[in-house]
């Protein structure tokens, strides 16, 4: 899928969403239900046919691990909700990881058989594609279409069928009102390339994730070539999206090329004068799949790792998601604050097909920078 023809995304979210309305328990299975299921097993997937079955088995498991990639004041909320909905899984444990040096060492023990203690892993986009052979190979985006799981099949990887996505991240301009006007913020991406903006005017991330996620809309030559001369500016490089955002609220710097929206807000927060601000550029580089999961094939508690995947992708779950992450939920899901932010407008949308090339992009986007060194840390 194209995610540049921006209708085959937004349009769909006027589609009824079927697949909610699929029954998934307890009588008999319907032909393509079945039909589902052999061609599931017959390309060596886990395929379940009831609800009611993954809910049983999850039972007796009682217990679930997660490693997450969202923060932990999340934790709580989402632990307990899922616990009123299924008691009988009263063992729940939620441990955030965060920073390369974490994921790294996580991989190395997956790769190992030795990641046991977990159920579920978070999948960072910068490590795309070390996972895949790791993962427990439940038919998930199958599941999700028959109505078996109640996820949205938009959320699950259409190729590798065990990856769910349900966060959405969308990068603004942030800027701080006392240094810059409104009207003096850059209202296209090239307003940045003029004159009036280069010597140390605005921040830009040695990790260019932000600017990596013009890719799907702009194409990897055209987005190298802006790379180049955004540090032609001669900007003040950044290592920390929210140690940037700081920086802009109280005033050391007036503006960013771009940060993620839920960080902005965070910061936003805890500025009672009202200083920082943002902007939203189109096209909106905006990243679907910002803390994906997958089951990994050494667990002990698969069952109940399928069911916390599909909260984390219910109306109950993107709702704390939205509340406490804060402003995360999925772009796929109704009225979450992402959707309606990006209604109507021109995105940037790094989907599955893109999440796997991301690395590569932000490898060729540090190469056209010039390699340069962080001055805010």
């Amino acid at each position: 899928m194209r995610i540049t023809v921006l209708n085959r995304i937004v349009g769909s979210f006027t589609l009824p969403l079927l697949f909610m309305l699929t029954p998934t328990h307890a009588g008999a299975a319907s032909p393509s239900l079945l039909q589902a299921k052999k061609e599931a097993e017959a390309k060596g997937y886990i395929f379940f046919t009831t609800h009611d079955e993954i809910a049983a088995i999850a039972k007796k498991e009682g217990k679930l691990r997660v490693s997450s990639g969202l923060q932990s004041q999340i934790f709580k909320p989402l632990i307990n909700t899922f616990k009123q909905k299924y008691p009988f899984i009263p063992d729940v444990y939620v441990e955030e990881i965060r920073g390369r040096d974490a994921q790294q060492r996580f991989i190395l023990e997956m790769q190992a058989g030795q990641a046991k203690e977990w159920d579920i892993t978070h999948i960072p986009i910068d490590f795309a594609q070390e996972y895949p052979p790791y993962l427990m190979k439940h038919d998930i985006l199958g599941m999700a279409k028959q109505g078996v799981l109640k996820i949205d099949p938009r959320m699950v990887h259409p190729v590798e069928r065990n990856m769910v996505g349900v966060t959405t991240s969308i990068t603004v301009i942030p800027y701080n009102r006392k240094l810059i006007s409104d009207d003096k913020v850059p209202v296209k991406w090239e307003d940045f390339l003029k004159p009036e903006f280069k010597g140390r005017k605005f921040i830009l991330e040695t990790r260019p994730t932000e600017v990596a996620a013009l890719v799907p809309a702009w194409g990897l030559e055209r987005t190298l070539e802006f790379a180049r001369k955004l540090a032609a500016q001669q900007p003040a490089w950044g290592s920390s999206g929210t140690r940037t955002n700081t920086a802009i609220a109280v005033g050391e710097y007036s503006l960013s090329i771009g940060a993620s929206f839920d960080r902005v807000k965070s910061v936003m927060g805890k500025d009672p004068t009202g200083t920082l601000s943002y902007k939203v550029i189109e096209p909106i580089p905006t990243r679907i799949l910002n803390h994906p999961s997958g089951i990994i094939n050494t667990v002990a508690h698969p069952h109940a790792a399928l069911l916390w995947l599909e909260f984390l992708a219910s109306p109950e779950g993107q709702e704390i998601i939205d509340k406490y992450a804060p402003f995360a939920a999925s772009l796929f899901t109704p009225g979450s604050v992402a959707e309606q932010m990006t209604r109507g407008k021109k995105l940037s949308v790094v989907d599955w097909d893109h999440f796997t090339k991301f690395q590569g992009y932000t490898e060729n986007i540090v190469a056209a920078y010039g390699f340069p060194k962080a001055d805010i840390k």
